[in-house]
Parts: structure tokens; C-alpha cells; sequence
């Protein structure tokens, strides 16, 4: 079977980083939203918990680029990190008391959170390896027992989120994002004069890429989408008005 250049490339280029179209500024605004909001978190459990009981756990580091990283995404918001590091600690703790073997332990805890995650709409990545942590964190995190689904997975998670709210919105970022609108109606019947006048828009590959170009693409949501392809249309539209005239 002869393979073309163009194939070899086409195979190739999907291994290769895909462009991400972010301002500057919304990287600053990450960045520095994600350092504040991960130390402070780790201060405020630290003033809960004291400094005997594991202060904060290292999947809010991942949950951290979430929140202030994507906050548009599905993935980051308060149900998800709350909720689904909660299913995951109830889940990892219950697992490793039960499961002696490590490594079947592991896989279980995991596999069990994804599902009840999916189930309950919580699905959060980070939660994966906050179930990982309760079967795989050593002593001290097995010697708290159920106590880690509270302090300090729930606190760490409530914390985290709490300032998420705070940071992202002082810095114009809509935080959280509200769930998708029902469809509109479809428009009434018009007269055939006025269906005459309306001319099909044709939407080339080209037109999306071009109406993408200026579109913060790690972070979309519906407004977003409902953006590009109006950008998406107005070029078609005069791409097709050019070749007309």
C-alpha cells in the first residue's frame, strides 16, 4: 500500500503542537490567579488543619490549572472539582480498606471514580489522582481514613473553589459558567418573496479557520462557539458576495 507524501505529513502533524490561541494577558492572569489562589489555599488548610495532618494534596495542583487556567471548560467547574474529589476520596479510602493489593487497588479506585463521575456529572480529572492518593499516599494519608474525604480533600477542594469565584471574576473572567440555553424556536414561515432574497452561505474549512484564529480555543464555551461560527458566516458570506461580483 503506497502511502503519499502528504498522508506522511497529514499523520505526522497530529503529533505535532497544536497552536493556542491565548491573549498574553489571560496567561498572566492565569498564571498568577492559579499561584495565589494554590497558596492560599494551602494557608487557610493549614489554619484549619494545623501542621500534623496533611495540609494539601498534589492533585489541587492540576485542579489548579483548571480553574484558572480553562475556567470556561466543563471540567472546572464547582460541581466538578468539589464534587468529583469528593466521589474520588469516598471511593479511593473505601477501595484500600478493602483491596490489600496496591496495584488492583489502584486501578479500582480509578475506575470506580470515572464511572460514578459520569453518572453524577462530575467528571474532573485531577479527581483521578485524588483516588490514587487515598489508595497510594503512604501512612499518613491511610492512617486518616475517612477523615481524608474531609480534611483534607473537601476543604482543600471548597477552598480552591471559593477563590476561584473571587479571582476570576475581579479579573473579568466569568466564573462559573451557566449551563448551556434550551435551542431558540425555529423562525416562522416567510413569505416566498422574502426566502428568494435569502442566499445560502457555503462554510469552508478556511472560514472556521480563519474565524478561529482570534478565539481563546482552551477556553470556550457556548457564547464562544456561537461566535466563531457568526465570524464563520460573515466571511463565507463575503467570500461568496466577492466571487459574485
Amino acid at each position: 500500500m503506497q502511502v503519499s507524501e502528504r498522508g506522511i505529513a497529514r499523520l505526522f502533524g497530529r503529533f505535532w503542537p497544536h497552536p493556542m490561541n491565548v491573549r498574553r494577558r489571560d496567561v498572566v492572569l492565569s498564571c498568577l490567579g492559579g499561584a495565589l489562589g494554590l497558596a492560599l489555599t494551602e494557608w487557610i488548610s493549614r489554619l484549619a488543619l494545623g501542621v500534623s495532618s496533611p495540609c494539601l494534596i498534589a492533585p489541587m495542583g492540576a485542579s489548579t490549572v483548571l480553574l484558572f487556567g480553562v475556567p470556561a471548560s466543563p471540567l472546572a467547574q464547582p460541581w466538578s472539582i468539589v464534587g468529583g474529589n469528593l466521589v474520588a476520596a469516598l471511593i479511593g479510602v473505601s477501595v484500600a480498606a478493602l483491596v490489600p493489593h496496591p496495584a488492583v487497588a489502584a486501578g479500582l479506585a480509578v475506575g470506580f471514580s470515572m464511572a460514578v463521575m459520569f453518572a453524577l456529572r462530575c467528571l474532573h480529572p485531577p479527581s483521578g489522582a485524588v483516588a490514587l492518593t487515598a489508595v497510594l499516599g503512604g501512612p499518613a494519608i491511610q492512617q486518616l481514613g475517612f477523615q481524608f474525604v474531609l480534611t483534607p480533600v473537601l476543604l482543600n477542594s471548597v477552598a480552591l473553589v471559593c477563590l476561584a469565584l473571587l479571582v476570576n471574576n475581579l479579573a473579568g473572567r466569568r466564573y462559573p459558567h451557566s449551563l448551556a440555553a434550551p435551542p431558540p424556536q425555529p423562525p416562522a414561515e416567510r413569505p416566498s418573496s422574502a426566502r428568494s432574497l435569502i442566499v445560502p452561505v457555503s462554510i469552508t474549512r478556511d472560514d472556521l479557520h480563519k474565524a478561529m484564529s482570534s478565539v481563546e480555543l482552551l477556553d470556550i464555551d457556548e457564547d464562544d462557539l456561537e461566535e466563531i461560527l457568526h465570524r464563520a458566516e460573515t466571511r463565507a458570506r463575503d467570500r461568496q458576495a466577492a466571487q459574485r461580483s
